[in-house]
């Protein structure tokens, strides 16, 4: 026999549930919204660092804490550490750029005028056409546009050498957090499962996705960044180009973008160079930058990010580009991931309506759904040591 006050009283609270869940998860993110690059990196960290975690957990009988002690430790010392140091001499160089364009000690002008009377007739006509030829007001901007880039990153580096109160209030949450992900972070994963409403293999396959896509695009991404800048800056240095180490990190920053960013350093370079005579040096930066920076980047970047996230260069490079306008530079991870996550979820769609169960074998013949180096016995529970 039915009870229709019972029923009546679980149809409303049904109907209460998801607009209450809803209601307190928006109001939650509205609060956590302006330490959300810190969470997104604690996040990172952790993930990153899990094997490493999961190796010295091994070693240490299963003591949690310490083993989370030493990962970050060892966070701090490879990271942090040379993170920090290189932002001090950022600081320095650009301030020291800002200082000789402000004292005409770098004639900005001038060098923009032998680049200009260098070039063709055929080139200044289109240069006409689009009204590109106005020398002085090319001249203004430039110098303009120098002056204040070289001038907002001696600003906003020196900020962080100087260890203002923000962003060492920021560096301790994201440290602090990053302590309890890697060290609680099986116990975070399986909430999240438990969380979401979906079959358990659509569940490990839209975490294991997220995961390997981040690892991939953190990685892998960085890894080749650094990898450019550090030979842009080589060969700027042996080079003779004033400033290398500034141009080296510009490189490393703008080579988050596949394909195209270190060449949008070197290649203009190269380019002064042969305008104002510098022959052999514009060849060889040239020969340089596609030979082996830009080997680096059709060699690496896809055996690195490509082939982990399963999407290819050209989604991986406009989910970035899209992801840093609307984020910063949190868009280089959130952009692919989010673009991961758009394809699983189709994913799940279209094999829950044919019928075909997921998790299939991949290309390398192991089950999408197993994160990679995730382990296999169950999460360990009970007290933290």
């Amino acid at each position: 026999m039915s009870h229709p006050e019972g029923n009546q009283t679980a149809w409303a609270e049904n109907r209460a549930r998801w607009p209450l869940l809803i209601l307190v998860t928006l109001a939650l993110g509205w609060i956590l919204e302006p330490l959300s690059g810190t969470i997104l990196w604690s996040a990172i960290i952790a993930l990153l660092f899990a094997p490493v975690y999961r190796g010295l957990l091994a070693r240490m009988q299963r003591r949690r804490t310490l083993a989370a002690l030493v990962t970050l430790t060892i966070v701090i010392v490879i990271v942090i550490v040379p993170f920090a140091l290189l932002t001090a001499s950022l600081a320095n160089e650009a301030a020291t750029v800002y200082k000789h364009i402000e004292s005409g000690e770098w004639n900005v002008a001038l060098y923009f005028h032998r680049i200009f009377d260098a070039l063709p007739d055929p080139v200044m006509a289109l240069l006409d056409r689009f009204g590109m030829a106005d020398f002085p007001t090319l001249q203004r901007r430039l110098t303009a546009a120098l002056a204040q880039g070289s001038q907002f990153i001696a600003k906003n580096a020196l900020s962080i050498g100087q260890n203002s109160f923000g962003f060492v209030a920021s560096l301790f949450i994201m440290l602090y957090l990053a302590f309890f992900l890697i060290r609680d972070g099986e116990g975070v994963a399986r909430a999240i499962r438990q969380a979401i409403p979906l079959a358990p293999a659509h569940k490990r396959e839209l975490l294991a996705k997220f995961a390997t896509v981040i690892r991939a695009t953190v990685k892998g991404g960085l890894l080749v960044a650094a990898i450019q800048g550090a030979l842009g800056g080589v060969a700027f240095w042996f080079l003779g180009v004033n400033a290398a180490l500034l141009w080296a990190v510009l490189m490393a920053f703008l080579s988050l973008l596949p394909a195209v960013g270190a060449a949008l350093v070197w290649g203009p370079v190269a380019i002064y160079l042969f305008m104002t005579g510098a022959i052999w040096q514009s060849v060889a930066l040239l020969a340089w930058g596609v030979l082996v920076i830009g080997l680096i980047d059709n060699l690496l970047r896809p055996v690195l990010v490509g082939k982990d996230t399963g999407m290819p260069d050209y989604v991986v490079m406009i989910t970035t580009v899209g992801g840093m306008a609307v984020f910063g530079i949190n868009g280089f991870v959130i952009g692919p991931a989010i673009a991961a996550m758009f394809f699983a979820v189709w994913h799940i769609e279209v094999a829950t309506r044919s019928g075909v169960p997921a998790g299939t074998p991949g290309t390398d013949g192991t089950p999408v759904d197993v994160p990679p180096g995730a382990p296999n016995e169950p999460a360990e529970s009970g007290p933290p040591r």
